[in-house]
């Protein structure tokens, strides 16, 4: 079976030094794929024109699609346009749709006078099919040749979305006939990659050549994901489906979702179908929890808000840890988190919570609390139980692992306590 392979060039310096981080490819990669379409490549190149050139050539060999953004702006380090018009033997030309569009834009939309630099978005390749960017002025640009379909889209992620739905996708899907690319992926905690890879070995080792198993470490956990492709659909679902059967039942002591779906995902399922809400303290984690269940839509239906109790002032006065406790066990202590989930019970009269305190570094540790030692604590109004941590990473990386642990630690005492 032969797939159809894509390569995604994305385009600009920023890139290559870092100041931006490369979201793009990342996302068209998982929509070609639900679409069929195998990314075998993902390049970035600087605003250098040998390296686009030279970039465009070499993956032209190989590749039946080419899906390119950045570099389609109006200043003068966007020379994505003139490369391509020059790559395909073309001429500039003023496509009039795009620019009426651009006009209403600038003069109805945003209030602002079309000056020439903006007019010059609408200058295109006459080689190229324009597609329409609903959501920006840059157009996109398609071009064939030599049996390769090469696309330029804008680097804007919210205008290359656009064209990659409502003019790529579609137009790729007419074109090519597809394999059906299927994933099955599960969440695995409490169980190191390397052990996980152990236990299983038997399991890995009997799967047909066509079924790939891949292991995504995070967090502390393991993402397990099984990958396949075939033109009979019927027949690989069911294939999969029964690997994935048999994974998860050799599993099923440190299963935590058969989904791909995030911790925060897992928990608000279960917060939902059960009708109950949840409510979080934060301290060493600085709302970064309710940061991430708010960024789920429809989290109202079960979360109400979180304090975060960052100073030991708030501790007490909101939250009414004693401040007794505070002087004696300190801030960071399985008797302090113990009593702000109280105090967030009473406050936001919710049927769960959780509260978080640690030390996050990279200073503030001692000998007996040193960094990375964090407390969690979930409850409800009958019981309460802590977990202590210790994490060895930089400050970002010790925020990300409490939160984690924490929506883990709430997830268990849901199951393990019959809360739900």
């Amino acid at each position: 079976m032969q797939n159809i392979n894509a390569t995604i060039i994305t385009i600009g310096d920023e890139l290559l030094i870092g100041q931006v981080i490369d979201t793009n490819s990342a996302w068209m990669a998982q929509e070609l794929n639900k679409a069929g379409i195998s990314v075998r490549r993902r390049v970035a190149v600087g605003d250098e024109w040998d390296a686009i050139w030279n970039t465009l050539e070499t993956e032209m060999r190989s590749a039946e699609i080419i899906l390119i953004t950045g570099g389609l702006g109006p200043t003068a380090d966007d020379i994505t346009k003139p490369l391509l018009c020059k790559f395909f033997g073309g001429k500039m030309i003023t496509d009039q749709r795009v620019l009426a569009h651009v006009t209403h834009l600038f003069e109805n939309v945003l209030g602002r006078p079309m000056i020439e630099r903006n007019a010059k978005q609408a200058e295109v390749p006459d080689v190229c099919k324009v597609l329409h960017n609903s959501r920006g002025t840059a157009p996109g640009m398609w071009f064939e040749k030599n049996n390769c379909i090469v696309v330029s889209l804008p680097g804007v992620p919210h205008e290359m979305k656009g064209l990659m739905t409502e003019e790529v996708i579609p137009e790729l899907i007419k074109i090519f006939k597809r394999p059906v690319i299927l994933h099955r992926t599960l969440l695995t905690s409490g169980i190191g990659e390397s052990f996980l890879a152990e236990r299983i070995s038997e399991f890995e080792q009997a799967l047909p050549d066509h079924i790939k198993l891949a292991y995504l470490p995070h967090y502390g956990m393991v993402r397990l994901r099984l990958s396949a492709s075939s033109y009979d659909a019927e027949l690989l679902t069911k294939e999969v489906d029964d690997q994935f059967n048999n994974l998860q039942l050799q599993l099923s002591d440190v299963l935590v979702t058969n989904k791909d779906e995030s911790l925060e995902q897992v928990v608000a399922r279960q917060l939902v179908a059960a009708g109950k809400t949840l409510a979080t303290a934060e301290s060493c984690t600085g709302g970064y929890i309710a940061h991430l269940i708010t960024s789920m839509p429809g989290s109202s239906r079960f979360y109400t808000g979180s304090v975060i109790s960052y100073a030991n002032d708030i501790k007490k006065r909101i939250l009414h840890v004693p401040v007794e406790t505070l002087e004696k066990d300190g801030a960071v202590s399985e008797a302090t988190v113990k009593q702000m989930v109280v105090g967030v019970l009473e406050t936001m009269k919710t049927d769960f919570a959780l509260a978080t305190s640690g030390i996050m570094g990279p200073d503030g540790g001692s000998e007996v609390k040193p960094v990375g030692t964090v407390w969690i604590a979930v409850g409800d109004a009958n019981e309460i139980i802590t977990q202590k941590f210790h994490f060895r990473y930089d400050r970002k990386r010790n925020i990300e692992m409490a939160a984690a642990n924490a929506l883990n630690l709430l997830r268990k005492f849901i199951i393990d306590q019959g809360k739900i």
